[in-house]
């Protein structure tokens, strides 16, 4: 703390000195005076910017660099301010323009890298990545970066008697990984995009392998950030062999999950567009993931289900083999009816409602003599269950109906017959 406050009355009675120079003073005057004509041009320029970027259509890439380039209009201008009174000075003669100059390269070094930090999709990586960035190029600029070094090389703590860590080692440590992870991350994203669009592959199999070159590349990208700062590997042994027990004991489910996902897309069981039953839910597959399926179903809920549920359940899939699904439903006639003309009505009322398919036609069977009515067993095809299977076993029903309604068809209600018999007198011969 001592050598710190050393440096910083140093640095201090550099400033104070700067200060006592009317120059210097006329420099920053200008400065401040430049960065409020920056924001009055802005505040006029902006509207009619932003109500000329509105008019570009199809072109959504050159939208977004006009939209970037928007909110930092205040920063262009100045920049522009900043070079034209820096060429003024130097040509004019009166100041030798080095604050003045400085500050030109400051503002020109934060609005390229704000402009850059764009390109992370993450916003408050993005900031990060900006504040570090813009805080080295300063130091640079500045020519304060071997100060800094020292005086974050003499802040840390120590870990035994070998081993000492700063909070120099800590920065460069995230810089390191994050700048690898983050290149691990375009890169396999990348990958990902190329093996969506093979059709040499099958569904299930690019996504395995997506996941696979996605993992690969963050361990790579940790090792050899690791290995940059100097870390011996050999000591990551010790922590491989805690995380395994851990894994072994407290994260029985998670890996349990991870591997039946990874047995799932090998042996194509379900893949994404399928139609399932699972228990309860009926629906159809919109992702498959490493812990779970995104399920959604007819009513609009999205239901993330395990992994492990689809390997160690019962699990109707509807459209496995052949996308063709079976249907049935059950219908009655009085037995007034004729049934081989029931049958052939209901078989024609089936036939006329769209979503039932023609190449496999309707078949309607008589299947039992009920009390009061016969009973027959309807069987369709369709070849779209994601639509929904209640709405069309409502559509047959509603066309047997309308059917048997313009044939005089009669659907008999439930009833019962009582039969009142008189008791039998029987007279005495005497």
């Amino acid at each position: 703390m001592e050598e710190l406050l050393t440096t910083a009355d140093q640095y201090g009675e550099v400033l104070l000195d700067w200060l006592n120079r009317p120059a210097i003073l006329v420099e920053a005057v200008i400065i401040v005076a430049l960065f409020a004509l920056a924001r009055l041009l802005t505040w006029w320029a902006e509207p009619k910017a932003r109500a000329k970027a509105r008019r570009i259509r199809k072109m959504p890439g050159l939208l977004r660099l006009v939209v970037i380039l928007l909110r930092r209009l205040v920063w262009i201008f100045y920049v522009a301010l900043l070079t034209t009174a820096y060429a003024l000075i130097q040509s004019l003669g009166p100041m030798d323009g080095q604050l003045l100059g400085t500050a030109l390269l400051l503002a020109l070094a934060w609005l390229v890298i704000s402009i850059v930090s764009q390109v992370i999709r993450s916003r408050t990586v993005g900031r990060t990545f900006a504040f570090i960035g813009w805080a080295y190029v300063a130091a640079t600029i500045l020519g304060i970066t071997t100060e800094i070094e020292v005086a974050l090389d003499r802040i840390g703590f120590g870990i035994g008697a070998e081993y000492r860590i700063t909070l120099l080692d800590l920065l460069r440590a995230f810089l390191l990984i994050g700048i690898a992870l983050w290149l691990a991350f375009i890169i396999g994203n990348f990958l990902d995009r190329r093996l969506r669009a093979s059709r040499e592959l099958t569904p299930n199999l690019r996504m395995l392998v997506g996941k696979v070159l996605r993992v690969t590349l963050l361990a790579l990208a940790s090792l050899i950030a690791l290995s940059a700062l100097g870390v011996d590997l050999t000591l990551l042994t010790v922590l491989s062999g805690a995380i395994g027990v851990g894994i072994g004991f407290g994260l029985q489910k998670l890996m349990s999950n991870l591997f039946s996902g990874i047995v799932i897309l090998l042996d194509r069981s379900i893949k994404p567009g399928d139609t399932i039953s699972l228990g309860e839910t009926f629906g159809w597959i919109r992702e498959l993931r490493a812990r779970f399926v995104s399920v959604v179903t007819r009513d609009g809920r999205e239901y993330l289900i395990p992994n492990e549920d689809f390997v160690t359940h019962q699990v109707i899939n509807w459209s496995y083999s052949d996308d063709l699904v079976r249907l049935d439903v059950p219908i009655r006639s009085s037995y007034d009816a004729d049934p081989q003309q029931v049958a052939a009505i209901a078989i024609e009322a089936a036939a006329s409602v769209p979503r039932v398919v023609r190449v496999q036609m309707p078949v309607c069977w008589l299947t039992a003599f009920g009390d009061y009515s016969l009973e027959y067993l309807l069987r369709f095809w369709i070849r779209d269950p994601q639509n929904g299977l209640t709405n069309v076993r409502g559509q047959v029903l509603q066309a047997v109906w309308d059917a048997f309604r313009d044939n005089d068809i009669r659907v008999p209600y439930p009833h019962q017959e009582v039969i009142m018999k008189t008791p039998v007198t029987i007279s005495n011969p005497t």
